[in-house]
């Protein structure tokens, strides 16, 4: 009996919005999946990354994924780095897992491209994804290590929606602290919902009176290129209009509602250094042709109290995994596939560079019925099928499982005896870190802000 087939067993890393998604797909299969999370929680950027104001989605995702997380099948391997506590090559090679999806998110802010610029971090300037981490753990006093700090007329590289929460940041708190000044008490969660203008008027007070300045974002494309909505696919000139014009609009609201400025059609060109910090930049304009960014000769410095970085956050360098550039060096972009690990799948932010939940729930979801499923050789209706045949659900999977099919043969299940030894290897961690089961541990790691 030992050389029985057991069934698939699949490793996910991450425990977020497409991890979750992933590993509950697989389970509802009849795949057994071990979710394995560097961190205490397994909700990411929803916790680390989406502004704390944003309690109702916030909570609203972290019901999804503790219910996923909690389906029959499904095993959680919490505090565990991948890299730092499990080196890949052996996780891939040595566990006997079937298949090792990467849902391990993009973590890293992609650098200021100026040379020189990070010599910089701490003087003068900061990052997207510390800055924000830290200011959603400030209220609860849990990160002593996350500090930040907000200035008037911070100076924002970037142009997508999480430069927009950075410069709310900054505008909320500098409203709450000029208006507690003046003996009048509010809050981030207020302000951000009714809008800095309707408060003030509530006490007859004017954004002019409060002499506050504002933080400036810099974006090197046309306002109406803002990724603040996406145009439906082989959209026609008349609806690309309509989109454009719709993200003019939303941001307007945005800024009139919160009350920061926003640069278009320049990037930054050099630094502005003194006393060897860094006191502001040196910015090129550009103009958009054909849809490509170009260089013009024109340049302007501005001056401020802080550079953020925010144009951007890019996977964590593995050891073990080639990086071209930034970025994993992916053979098939569409499904996460690296060179030199056929059983290794990636969805989410780390191959779709998206730090938002539908674009990696809508990745998973993708990858998993159009690739993974195939490759375990699993039919959609949690049969075991014949070859690499995809899900008929799915209208793009036959495509993506010929991809499959030109680089892998069926999946061979592990055996009995090699999911004992696996599942011992899991739990020897479990018990490393632990960890009993999924309610208990979420219960002991507390409610997350």
């Amino acid at each position: 009996m030992a050389n029985e087939s057991a069934g698939h067993y699949v490793a996910v890393i991450g425990g977020a919005t497409a991890g979750a998604e992933v590993a509950s797909r697989l389970a509802d299969r009849g795949i057994a999946v071990t979710v394995i999370e560097q961190n205490v929680r397994p909700y990411g950027k929803i916790e680390d990354g989406l502004p704390r104001w944003h309690e109702a989605l916030r909570h609203k995702e972290y019901r999804i994924i503790d219910e996923k997380l909690s389906k029959p099948g499904i095993s959680f391997l919490p505090n565990t780095k991948i890299g730092r506590d499990i080196g890949f090559a052996e996780i891939v090679n040595d566990w006997g897992f079937s298949a090792i999806v990467l849902a391990n998110g993009a973590w890293h802010d992609r650098p200021l491209p100026i040379e020189g610029a990070d010599a910089f971090v701490g003087k003068g300037l900061v990052y997207q994804n510390p800055f924000v981490i830290a200011f959603n753990h400030a209220s609860r006093g849990d990160r002593p290590d996350a500090t930040y700090t907000v200035h008037d007329g911070a100076l924002i590289v970037g142009g997508g929606l999480a430069s927009i929460d950075v410069a709310k940041i900054h505008t909320l708190e500098l409203t709450t602290k000029a208006m507690a000044e003046r003996g009048i008490e509010t809050d981030i969660l207020e302000l951000e919902v009714k809008g800095i203008p309707k408060i003030l008027a509530i006490h007859d007070l004017t954004w002019d009176d409060l002499g506050i300045k504002g933080a400036t974002i810099y974006y090197r494309r046309r306002v109406e290129d803002m990724p603040l909505m996406s145009a439906p696919e082989g959209a026609d000139e008349a609806r690309i209009k309509k989109v454009e014009a719709g993200r003019r609009r939303m941001l307007d609201k945005a800024t009139d509602k919160y009350r920061f400025n926003v640069e278009p059609l320049c990037t930054p060109d050099s630094l502005i250094v003194e006393d060897e910090r860094l006191v502001g930049l040196v910015f090129r304009r550009t103009r958009i042709e054909n849809g490509r960014v170009k260089m013009t000769d024109e340049t302007f410095e501005v001056l401020g109290p802080v550079v953020i970085s925010s144009i951007g956050s890019i996977p964590e360098p593995i050891e073990g995994i080639d990086m071209n550039g930034e970025l994993f060096d992916f053979k098939d972009w569409d499904i996460g596939r690296l060179e030199g690990y056929p059983t290794v799948f990636s969805v989410g932010n780390v191959v779709t560079g998206k730090g938002n939940i539908v674009a990696s729930r809508k990745h998973a979801t993708h990858v998993s019925k159009a690739a993974i499923e195939a490759y375990l050789g699993l039919s959609d209706d949690g049969d075991r099928s014949e070859g690499m045949s995809a899900s008929p659900a799915a209208p793009d999977a036959a495509s993506l499982a010929d991809k499959v099919t030109g680089v892998l043969s069926n999946a061979k299940a592990p055996t009995a005896e090699q999911v004992q030894r696996l599942r011992q290897k899991i739990s020897d961690r479990q018990n490393e870190v632990g960890f009993e089961n999924f309610k208990a541990w979420m219960e002991k790691a507390g409610e997350p802000c």
